[in-house]
Protein backbone atom coordinates (compact mmCIF):
# COMPACT_ATOMS: atom_id res chain seq x y z
CA UNK A 1 0.00 0.00 0.00
CA UNK A 2 1.70 3.55 -1.03
CA UNK A 3 0.93 6.91 0.20
CA UNK A 4 -0.11 7.66 -3.61
CA UNK A 5 -2.64 5.48 -3.74
CA UNK A 6 -4.60 6.72 -1.03
CA UNK A 7 -4.42 10.37 -2.84
CA UNK A 8 -5.49 8.74 -5.74
CA UNK A 9 -8.04 6.88 -4.17
CA UNK A 10 -9.23 10.21 -2.06
CA UNK A 11 -9.01 12.70 -5.26
CA UNK A 12 -11.61 10.39 -6.75
CA UNK A 13 -14.06 10.67 -3.70
CA UNK A 14 -13.55 14.20 -3.80
CA UNK A 15 -14.24 14.30 -7.32
CA UNK A 16 -17.46 12.18 -6.89
CA UNK A 17 -16.23 9.15 -8.12
CA UNK A 18 -15.06 10.72 -11.73
CA UNK A 19 -11.56 9.00 -12.60
CA UNK A 20 -10.82 11.78 -15.29
CA UNK A 21 -11.33 15.13 -12.96
CA UNK A 22 -9.40 13.43 -9.72
CA UNK A 23 -6.55 12.59 -12.70
CA UNK A 24 -6.76 16.22 -13.78
CA UNK A 25 -6.56 17.62 -10.67
CA UNK A 26 -3.48 15.20 -9.73
CA UNK A 27 -1.59 15.72 -12.96
CA UNK A 28 -1.83 12.35 -13.65
CA UNK A 29 -3.50 9.94 -16.22
CA UNK A 30 -6.54 8.44 -15.95
CA UNK A 31 -5.23 4.76 -16.81
CA UNK A 32 -2.49 5.37 -14.28
CA UNK A 33 -5.16 6.29 -11.38
CA UNK A 34 -7.64 3.58 -12.11
CA UNK A 35 -4.60 0.97 -12.18
CA UNK A 36 -3.58 1.80 -8.88
CA UNK A 37 -7.26 1.85 -7.53
CA UNK A 38 -7.31 -1.46 -9.29
CA UNK A 39 -3.75 -2.72 -7.44
CA UNK A 40 -5.14 -1.09 -4.18
CA UNK A 41 -8.27 -3.12 -4.29
CA UNK A 42 -6.30 -6.11 -5.20
CA UNK A 43 -3.98 -5.72 -2.42
CA UNK A 44 -7.15 -5.41 -0.09
CA UNK A 45 -8.97 -8.18 -1.34
CA UNK A 46 -12.44 -6.48 -1.35
CA UNK A 47 -13.95 -4.15 -3.48
CA UNK A 48 -13.91 -0.50 -2.61
CA UNK A 49 -16.16 0.65 -5.59
CA UNK A 50 -19.31 -0.37 -6.99
CA UNK A 51 -18.86 -0.49 -11.27
CA UNK A 52 -21.13 -0.21 -13.94
CA UNK A 53 -18.75 -0.97 -16.89
CA UNK A 54 -15.80 1.42 -16.38
CA UNK A 55 -17.85 3.77 -14.44
CA UNK A 56 -17.45 3.89 -10.38
CA UNK A 57 -21.34 4.39 -9.55
CA UNK A 58 -20.77 4.44 -5.26
CA UNK A 59 -18.54 3.43 -2.70
CA UNK A 60 -18.67 -0.01 -1.30
CA UNK A 61 -19.33 -0.44 2.79
CA UNK A 62 -16.15 -1.60 3.50
CA UNK A 63 -14.73 1.00 0.90
CA UNK A 64 -16.67 3.75 2.94
CA UNK A 65 -14.09 2.79 6.12
CA UNK A 66 -10.98 2.37 3.78
CA UNK A 67 -11.25 6.10 2.47
CA UNK A 68 -12.03 7.17 5.92
CA UNK A 69 -8.78 5.96 6.88
CA UNK A 70 -7.01 6.91 3.69
CA UNK A 71 -8.48 10.62 4.91
CA UNK A 72 -7.04 10.65 8.24
CA UNK A 73 -3.75 9.23 6.98
CA UNK A 74 -3.70 11.77 4.39
CA UNK A 75 -4.21 14.19 7.21
CA UNK A 76 -1.64 13.70 9.38
CA UNK A 77 0.85 13.82 6.10
CA UNK A 78 -0.49 17.18 5.43
CA UNK A 79 0.23 18.12 8.66
CA UNK A 80 3.85 16.82 8.96
CA UNK A 81 4.13 19.49 5.79
CA UNK A 82 2.46 21.75 7.59
CA UNK A 83 4.74 21.90 10.54
CA UNK A 84 7.72 22.14 7.99
CA UNK A 85 5.95 25.20 5.98
CA UNK A 86 5.06 26.58 8.89
CA UNK A 87 8.53 27.06 9.83
CA UNK A 88 10.17 27.48 6.26
CA UNK A 89 7.04 29.86 4.84
CA UNK A 90 5.08 31.00 7.40
CA UNK A 91 3.10 33.42 5.11
CA UNK A 92 2.75 30.53 2.96
CA UNK A 93 0.16 28.35 1.44
CA UNK A 94 -3.96 27.97 0.98
CA UNK A 95 -6.68 28.55 2.72
CA UNK A 96 -10.36 26.72 1.93
CA UNK A 97 -13.53 28.26 3.37
CA UNK A 98 -16.69 26.07 2.97
CA UNK A 99 -19.79 28.28 3.80
CA UNK A 100 -23.13 29.52 3.10
CA UNK A 101 -24.01 32.49 0.07
CA UNK A 102 -25.25 34.90 3.07
CA UNK A 103 -22.18 34.93 5.16
CA UNK A 104 -20.06 34.57 1.65
CA UNK A 105 -22.20 37.56 -0.01
CA UNK A 106 -22.10 39.63 3.76
CA UNK A 107 -19.91 38.31 6.61
CA UNK A 108 -16.62 37.64 5.03
CA UNK A 109 -16.01 40.31 2.47
CA UNK A 110 -14.33 42.76 4.71
CA UNK A 111 -12.53 40.23 6.76
CA UNK A 112 -10.99 38.20 3.32
CA UNK A 113 -10.14 41.37 1.90
CA UNK A 114 -7.70 42.46 5.44
CA UNK A 115 -6.65 38.71 5.37
CA UNK A 116 -5.53 38.75 1.75
CA UNK A 117 -3.58 42.37 2.60
CA UNK A 118 -1.98 40.90 5.41
CA UNK A 119 -0.83 37.10 3.70
CA UNK A 120 -0.99 38.10 -0.04
CA UNK A 121 0.59 34.85 -1.12
CA UNK A 122 -2.10 32.35 0.81
CA UNK A 123 -4.16 30.96 -1.44
CA UNK A 124 -7.71 31.91 -0.72
CA UNK A 125 -10.58 29.39 -2.08
CA UNK A 126 -14.37 30.07 -0.93
CA UNK A 127 -17.30 27.64 -1.73
CA UNK A 128 -20.79 28.09 -1.32
CA UNK A 129 -23.57 25.14 -0.48
CA UNK A 130 -26.13 24.46 1.70
CA UNK A 131 -24.92 23.51 5.34
CA UNK A 132 -25.34 19.62 3.77
CA UNK A 133 -23.21 20.18 1.14
CA UNK A 134 -20.70 22.45 3.50
CA UNK A 135 -20.85 19.23 5.78
CA UNK A 136 -19.46 16.56 2.53
CA UNK A 137 -16.69 19.20 1.67
CA UNK A 138 -15.79 18.76 5.34
CA UNK A 139 -15.89 14.90 5.34
CA UNK A 140 -13.78 14.31 1.93
CA UNK A 141 -10.78 17.24 4.01
CA UNK A 142 -12.08 19.92 0.87
CA UNK A 143 -12.08 22.64 2.92
CA UNK A 144 -10.03 23.91 6.01
CA UNK A 145 -12.76 25.32 7.90
CA UNK A 146 -16.62 25.77 7.42
CA UNK A 147 -18.80 28.23 8.22
CA UNK A 148 -22.51 28.19 8.54
CA UNK A 149 -25.51 28.58 10.92
CA UNK A 150 -27.03 26.25 12.77
CA UNK A 151 -27.12 22.07 11.77
CA UNK A 152 -23.83 21.35 14.31
CA UNK A 153 -25.26 17.70 14.24
CA UNK A 154 -23.40 17.46 10.36
CA UNK A 155 -20.35 18.21 12.00
CA UNK A 156 -19.66 15.43 14.73
CA UNK A 157 -15.35 15.57 13.57
CA UNK A 158 -15.23 19.06 14.01
CA UNK A 159 -14.79 21.90 16.65
CA UNK A 160 -16.97 24.84 16.72
CA UNK A 161 -16.57 28.08 17.80
CA UNK A 162 -18.87 30.37 17.80
CA UNK A 163 -19.02 33.85 16.08
CA UNK A 164 -21.86 36.05 16.30
CA UNK A 165 -25.92 36.07 16.44
CA UNK A 166 -28.00 37.46 14.41
CA UNK A 167 -32.11 37.95 14.16
CA UNK A 168 -33.96 37.51 10.94
CA UNK A 169 -35.62 40.65 9.42
CA UNK A 170 -38.94 40.67 7.51
CA UNK A 171 -39.07 42.28 3.84
CA UNK A 172 -42.09 43.19 2.17
CA UNK A 173 -42.04 46.18 -0.95
CA UNK A 174 -42.82 49.55 0.53
CA UNK A 175 -46.97 49.58 -0.85
CA UNK A 176 -47.63 46.02 1.01
CA UNK A 177 -49.74 45.83 4.03
CA UNK A 178 -47.44 44.93 6.82
CA UNK A 179 -45.12 48.09 5.39
CA UNK A 180 -46.31 49.87 8.14
CA UNK A 181 -46.42 47.51 11.11
CA UNK A 182 -43.80 47.88 12.95
CA UNK A 183 -43.57 44.86 15.11
CA UNK A 184 -45.91 42.56 13.26
CA UNK A 185 -47.48 39.96 14.95
CA UNK A 186 -46.89 36.09 14.09
CA UNK A 187 -50.71 35.63 12.85
CA UNK A 188 -50.67 38.72 10.82
CA UNK A 189 -47.42 37.05 9.28
CA UNK A 190 -49.19 34.04 8.45
CA UNK A 191 -51.89 35.46 6.50
CA UNK A 192 -49.06 36.08 3.36
CA UNK A 193 -47.08 33.74 1.29
CA UNK A 194 -43.63 33.68 2.84
CA UNK A 195 -40.00 33.86 0.71
CA UNK A 196 -37.03 32.41 3.06
CA UNK A 197 -34.17 29.99 3.09
CA UNK A 198 -33.78 26.56 1.96
CA UNK A 199 -34.85 24.36 5.35
CA UNK A 200 -32.46 21.45 6.16
CA UNK A 201 -32.77 17.72 5.30
CA UNK A 202 -31.32 17.10 8.66
CA UNK A 203 -33.80 18.05 11.29
CA UNK A 204 -37.29 19.97 11.86
CA UNK A 205 -37.38 23.92 10.49
CA UNK A 206 -37.32 26.24 13.33
CA UNK A 207 -39.59 28.43 10.82
CA UNK A 208 -42.06 26.04 10.80
CA UNK A 209 -42.16 25.10 14.25
CA UNK A 210 -42.38 28.84 15.86
CA UNK A 211 -45.82 28.90 13.50
CA UNK A 212 -47.05 25.25 15.19
CA UNK A 213 -46.59 26.50 17.86
CA UNK A 214 -48.54 29.61 17.92
CA UNK A 215 -51.18 26.76 15.98
CA UNK A 216 -50.82 28.41 12.89
CA UNK A 217 -49.28 27.20 9.21
CA UNK A 218 -46.77 28.86 7.55
CA UNK A 219 -47.32 29.46 3.98
CA UNK A 220 -44.27 28.80 2.31
CA UNK A 221 -44.25 29.92 -1.53
CA UNK A 222 -40.85 29.80 -1.87
CA UNK A 223 -37.45 29.11 -0.60
CA UNK A 224 -34.04 29.32 -1.73
CA UNK A 225 -30.56 29.73 -0.41
CA UNK A 226 -29.54 33.09 -1.93
CA UNK A 227 -30.69 35.85 0.16
CA UNK A 228 -29.90 38.01 -3.15
CA UNK A 229 -32.48 35.83 -4.70
CA UNK A 230 -35.30 35.97 -1.83
CA UNK A 231 -35.44 39.60 -2.00
CA UNK A 232 -35.95 39.43 -5.93
CA UNK A 233 -38.24 37.49 -5.78
CA UNK A 234 -40.35 39.25 -2.95
CA UNK A 235 -39.78 42.47 -4.89
CA UNK A 236 -41.93 40.74 -7.57
CA UNK A 237 -44.51 40.28 -5.12
CA UNK A 238 -44.27 36.97 -4.34
CA UNK A 239 -44.27 36.89 -0.49
CA UNK A 240 -43.13 38.23 2.57
CA UNK A 241 -39.15 37.91 2.90
CA UNK A 242 -37.90 36.53 5.69
CA UNK A 243 -33.74 36.80 5.55
CA UNK A 244 -31.06 37.25 7.93
CA UNK A 245 -30.27 40.33 9.39
CA UNK A 246 -26.74 39.94 8.08
CA UNK A 247 -28.18 40.27 4.69
CA UNK A 248 -29.96 43.81 4.35
CA UNK A 249 -27.93 46.41 2.74
CA UNK A 250 -29.28 49.76 3.76
CA UNK A 251 -28.34 51.47 0.45
CA UNK A 252 -29.15 48.55 -2.36
CA UNK A 253 -32.15 47.20 -0.22
CA UNK A 254 -33.89 50.87 0.03
CA UNK A 255 -36.95 49.54 -1.89
CA UNK A 256 -37.53 47.15 0.42
CA UNK A 257 -39.26 47.88 3.78
CA UNK A 258 -36.98 45.87 6.83
CA UNK A 259 -39.23 44.72 9.77
CA UNK A 260 -37.70 43.63 13.14
CA UNK A 261 -38.60 39.76 14.08
CA UNK A 262 -36.44 39.62 16.45
CA UNK A 263 -39.94 39.07 18.98
CA UNK A 264 -40.97 36.54 16.61
CA UNK A 265 -37.85 33.99 15.97
CA UNK A 266 -34.89 32.82 18.07
CA UNK A 267 -31.30 34.43 17.81
CA UNK A 268 -29.13 32.64 15.77
CA UNK A 269 -25.46 31.46 16.21
CA UNK A 270 -22.88 31.75 12.86
CA UNK A 271 -20.02 29.61 13.60
CA UNK A 272 -16.51 28.39 12.55
CA UNK A 273 -15.61 25.11 12.29
CA UNK A 274 -12.07 23.21 11.88
CA UNK A 275 -11.39 19.31 11.38
CA UNK A 276 -10.63 17.77 15.16
CA UNK A 277 -6.66 17.03 15.18
CA UNK A 278 -5.94 19.08 12.31
CA UNK A 279 -2.98 20.98 12.09
CA UNK A 280 -3.87 25.26 12.31
CA UNK A 281 -1.39 27.79 10.79
CA UNK A 282 -0.16 30.84 12.37
CA UNK A 283 -2.58 32.59 9.38
CA UNK A 284 -5.40 30.54 10.06
CA UNK A 285 -5.39 31.74 13.83
CA UNK A 286 -5.20 35.08 12.53
CA UNK A 287 -7.99 34.69 10.08
CA UNK A 288 -10.41 34.03 12.84
CA UNK A 289 -8.72 36.25 14.74
CA UNK A 290 -9.86 39.35 12.17
CA UNK A 291 -13.68 37.27 12.38
CA UNK A 292 -14.10 38.15 15.65
CA UNK A 293 -11.64 39.34 18.71
CA UNK A 294 -12.70 36.52 20.95
CA UNK A 295 -11.44 34.05 18.90
CA UNK A 296 -7.88 35.06 20.26
CA UNK A 297 -5.11 31.84 19.60
CA UNK A 298 -5.48 31.02 23.01
CA UNK A 299 -8.99 30.40 23.20
CA UNK A 300 -9.00 29.00 20.12
CA UNK A 301 -5.88 26.37 20.94
CA UNK A 302 -8.27 25.01 24.50
CA UNK A 303 -10.84 24.70 22.17
CA UNK A 304 -8.97 22.45 19.98
CA UNK A 305 -7.72 20.54 23.06
CA UNK A 306 -11.31 19.97 24.36
CA UNK A 307 -12.45 16.29 24.49
CA UNK A 308 -16.39 16.98 23.37
CA UNK A 309 -18.36 19.89 21.65
CA UNK A 310 -19.86 20.61 25.35
CA UNK A 311 -16.60 21.45 26.61
CA UNK A 312 -16.17 24.13 23.69
CA UNK A 313 -19.50 25.57 23.92
CA UNK A 314 -18.50 25.79 27.59
CA UNK A 315 -15.30 27.47 27.15
CA UNK A 316 -17.85 30.22 25.44
CA UNK A 317 -20.52 30.32 27.96
CA UNK A 318 -19.61 33.41 29.44
CA UNK A 319 -18.17 35.57 26.07
CA UNK A 320 -20.78 37.79 24.84
CA UNK A 321 -20.55 37.10 21.05
CA UNK A 322 -21.20 40.15 18.81
CA UNK A 323 -24.92 40.47 17.39
CA UNK A 324 -25.22 41.49 13.37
Amino acid sequence: MKLQQLRFLAAVVQNELNVTAAAAKLCATQPAVSKQLKLLEDELGFKIFVRTGRTLTSVTQPGERIVAHALKILREAQNIRSVSDEFKHADCGSLSIGTTHTQARYALPTVIKQFRSKYPHVQFHLHQGTSEQIAEMAKTDRIEFAIATGSRELFGSHTLLPWYRWHRRIIVPREHPLATVRKPALRQLAEFPIVTYVFSFTGPSSLHETFARAGLRADVALTARDADVIKTYVRLGLGVGIVASVALDGEEDADLVSLDAEHLFPVHTTWIGFKRGGLLRSYMYDFMQLLAPHLARRLVDRAAASESQQEVDALFGGIELPLR
